[in-house]
């Protein structure tokens, strides 16, 4: 993978221009995701992501705040394709069979 500095210090873009936290693979776009998921704190962030520094979060926080409307719609274009690749598999065999046993609803 070819790496791209930016002006922020832990924060480096791949070949597509997607943000990536320095020294991990995790994209900055999967940090904020679990803030808007989970609501976590920085500090939480770093209880459940051990391996990302306390500077990195808070750099691809930065990141983030400053390339929000961006990255949000990307979020956005992630979950539209979930939500449409979900509806095109159907139900799963084991859901069915649960729901057949009256175990879900």
């Amino acid at each position: 993978m070819v790496l791209t500095t930016t002006e922020y210090k832990h924060i480096q873009l791949d070949e597509r221009q997607v943000p990536f936290i320095a020294g991990t693979t995790m994209k900055v776009i999967e940090l904020v995701t679990s803030i808007k998921a989970y609501g976590w704190s920085p500090e939480e962030l770093h209880i459940n992501y051990p391996h990302v520094s306390m500077s990195k979060i808070y750099s691809a926080l930065a990141y983030y705040w400053d390339y929000k409307e961006e990255l949000d719609a990307e979020i956005e274009r992630i979950k539209q394709w979930a939500q449409q690749v979900r509806r095109e598999a159907g139900e799963s065999p084991i859901t069915k069979k649960l729901r057949a046993q009256g175990l879900l609803k």
